[in-house]
């Protein structure tokens, strides 16, 4: 089995349905790790060794985070900034991430056709995802499509249960093997190809 560590970031946790359902979901998965970045690092003094040493411990990692402002809050910034070091991710000697495999776990408030050429938001999602994708490949890791969740506003209870389920659905497929990276294309969703 893979170990996976999920970093979640929601900065408004006492508003989210869908995240905290999502997270409530997998939490206490064995080999699945659950790592709420707002709560251990309020103050964003993050813990860097005890972060790189989170790393090294697991083999998939997502960055779970609802989609702000065409990006994820601040705090992943701040720990792309401060735990992924020269030396460590990369670089010459940078190899702790190498063969690991990472991707995002988003949920938006736009609908899927909001995000393509044409639409309100003028690109796709996974072109707002490019940073994260050029960071794994800087970091030797095999970068999986995203999981996506759009028009959370629009979920009723039903359609948040059976978001939660699909999400659970695709951490058991990681965790227990049952994919890899040269499955999907790089232009779909985790969640439509494996559920």
């Amino acid at each position: 089995m893979r170990k996976i560590l999920v970093l979640f970031a929601h900065p408004v946790e006492h508003k989210s349905r869908v995240n905290v359902k999502m997270i409530n979901t997998i939490k206490g998965l064995d080999n699945v790790t659950v790592h709420n970045l707002y709560e251990n690092y309020a103050n964003f003094y993050i813990d860097v060794k005890k972060e790189q040493a989170l790393l090294s411990e697991h083999d998939v990692i997502i960055w779970h985070h609802p989609f702000y402002w065409y990006s994820a809050p601040a705090i992943i910034k701040e720990w792309f900034d401060l735990v992924l070091e020269h030396g460590f991710a990369y670089g010459k000697d940078g190899e702790a991430l190498k063969g690991k495999w990472a991707l995002n776990a988003i949920t938006t408030g736009g609908r899927e056709e909001s995000y393509q050429s044409g639409g309100l938001n003028r690109y796709s999602l996974h072109q707002y995802l490019l940073p994260f994708d050029q960071a794994a490949y800087l970091c030797k890791m095999d970068y999986l499509p995203p999981f996506v969740i759009h028009g959370v506003h629009l979920l009723e209870e039903d359609d948040i249960e059976r978001v939660a389920n699909d999400y659970k659905s695709v951490i058991l497929a990681l965790r227990d093997e049952e994919i890899r990276p040269e499955d999907f294309p790089k232009d779909a969703y985790l969640n439509d190809v494996i559920v």
